[in-house]
C-alpha cells in the first residue's frame, strides 16, 4: 500500500508520497510514486500514484512515451489545458487497469485497483489538483476541500482536516504534510520510507522545491519528535469532562 496527499492552496502546491509497496517481515520493496513533468515557465505537471504496481507503473510508461514520442493527441506536455490533462491521464490509466484486468481476471486475488493524484499548472491558467480512479473518472480539489489523498489516508486526515485552508502558507503546508505522513508511518506498517516531496508555486511554472526524505533524516526526525511530545503535553493539560 502507499500514501500520497497533495494541497491546493492559494501561494501554490504541496506534495508528498512514501515509497513503500509491499510490507512484510521480511518482504519490503520500494518503488517511486512521484513522477514530475515540466516545461518550465509553460506548463508543470505531477502525478503521485497508489494501488496496483503493474497498473501504476505502465500508464506512466505510456504517458512518458506519448510525449517522447511528439503525440499531440495523447501528450499531457502538449494538451490545452489541466482538464485535458486530467482527461488523457484518466483515459490511459482506465486503459490500462481494463487491459491487465483481463489478462489476470482469473487470478481473483490479484488486485488491479489503482488511483493517481494529478497536480499542475499551464501558463496563464490555474493551479490545478485532480483524483483520477482506475475508471478514468476524476474529482477535483476545490477551496472548500483543498487537499486530496490516496493510498492509506485515514490516519494523515485529522491533522489536514484541522489546520488545512486555502490560505495556508507553503511552509505550514509542508508541515502538516510532513506530520500527516508521520502519523501514517506510526499507524501503518504497509507505508514506509523513503518520502517524496514537491512543492510547486502558484504562477512558477516549475518545480520550486523536490527532496527525498531517508528514514535517517534528522529534520524529519526532529519533527516527528516534537510533534509527538507536543501530543502528549496537551493530552496531560486537558481536564476529564
Amino acid at each position: 500500500m502507499t500514501y500520497c496527499v497533495g494541497l491546493l492552496l492559494n501561494e501554490g502546491m504541496v506534495l508528498l508520497s512514501d515509497t513503500r509497496t509491499n510490507a512484510g517481515l521480511d518482504n519490503i520493496s520500494t518503488y517511486r510514486k512521484m513522477f514530475t513533468f515540466e516545461a518550465p515557465g509553460e506548463r508543470v505537471i505531477a502525478i503521485m500514484t497508489a494501488g496496483s504496481l503493474s497498473v501504476t507503473q505502465t500508464t506512466i510508461a505510456r504517458l512518458t512515451e506519448a510525449i517522447d514520442s511528439g503525440d499531440e493527441k495523447r501528450s499531457i506536455m502538449t494538451a490545452h489545458s489541466m482538464l485535458a490533462v486530467a482527461q488523457i491521464v484518466g483515459d490511459t490509466l482506465a486503459e490500462v487497469s481494463h487491459e491487465i484486468r483481463g489478462k489476470i481476471q482469473q487470478q481473483e486475488k490479484v488486485s488491479t485497483s489503482a488511483s493517481l493524484i494529478l497536480a499542475g499548472q499551464r501558463a496563464d491558467g490555474a493551479m490545478r489538483l485532480f483524483l483520477i480512479y482506475s475508471q478514468g473518472n476524476f474529482i477535483e480539489a476545490t477551496a472548500e476541500t483543498p487537499y486530496l489523498q490516496i493510498g492509506e489516508h485515514k490516519y494523515g486526515k485529522p491533522i489536514l482536516d484541522r489546520v488545512i485552508e486555502p490560505t495556508t502558507s507553503l511552509m505550514d503546508a509542508e508541515k502538516a504534510v510532513l506530520l500527516s505522513m508521520d502519523s501514517t508511518l506510526r499507524s501503518n506498517l504497509s507505508v514506509g520510507m523513503p518520502l517524496d516531496l514537491v512543492v510547486i508555486e502558484n504562477h512558477g511554472l516549475r518545480i520550486a522545491r523536490a527532496r527525498r526524505i531517508d528514514a535517517d533524516d534528522a529534520g524529519f526526525q526532529a519533527m516527528s519528535n516534537a510533534w509527538s511530545e507536543a501530543l502528549r503535553r496537551s493530552f496531560q493539560e486537558i481536564e476529564t469532562v
